[in-house]
């Protein structure tokens, strides 16, 4: 391969994995903006997370994990959580459905706000980042337990979780995951899903 074919398939992945990313947050947009708080907070039975658990945990986990791939600090703070008022101060991911089923938005604009905020700042991340950040090892093996059983355990190489594989699992699968959870939960509210 010349260096002129390594450049264009560095740009190709690159380009992918920013349209991918900006996609999937539009999927994330339109959902909010067709949902209210009678939605997001409606509880169906005990057992069936509320729409608003998936809403803030994802935004919430790319925003924690952000830190870990950009090494800046998390966006979410004593100040969001006075603003949004989510009922658990929390994205969950070590917490059980029995306890999450008790989460609710408490202010839906200022959801929408720090949601809009933590994609921002992603995508713009995204677009300044070079090639060969992408390579990089950001968890090496053995992983730690609170990583183990992961969807990214069973992606990373040998050496581990690259910059590359988070951004594909934490971020664009995980968005996709959980969009998917609230296409399905809009049903149970008598809204439709968000693509055919």
């Amino acid at each position: 391969m010349t260096e002129s074919d390594t450049t264009m398939t560095d740009h190709l992945l690159l380009d992918s994995l920013r349209r991918r990313m900006a996609a999937m947050h539009t999927l994330w947009y339109d959902a909010v903006d067709t949902m209210g708080p009678e939605h997001v907070n409606h509880f169906e039975r005990e057992g069936v997370l509320p729409i608003a658990f998936s809403l803030f945990h994802y935004p919430n986990m790319q925003d924690v994990t952000f830190s870990v791939l950009a090494g800046e600090s998390p966006t979410w703070n004593e100040d969001w959580q006075s603003r949004v008022r989510m009922a658990i101060d929390d994205h969950g991911k070590e917490r059980t459905v029995d306890e999450m089923i008790h989460q609710r938005v408490g202010d839906y604009e200022a959801f929408k706000d720090y949601m809009s905020t933590v994609f921002q700042r992603t995508e713009a991340w995204l677009g300044a980042l070079e090639r060969d950040a992408l390579d990089r090892v950001i968890v090496p093996r053995p992983f730690p337990p609170v990583i183990a059983n992961t969807f990214s355990a069973r992606v990373g190489g040998e050496n581990g979780i690259t910059v590359l594989d988070a951004i594909e699992c934490w971020w664009y699968q995980h968005g996709m995951r959980h969009m998917g959870e609230i296409e399905l939960a809009r049903g149970l509210v008598g809204l439709g899903g968000m693509t055919s």
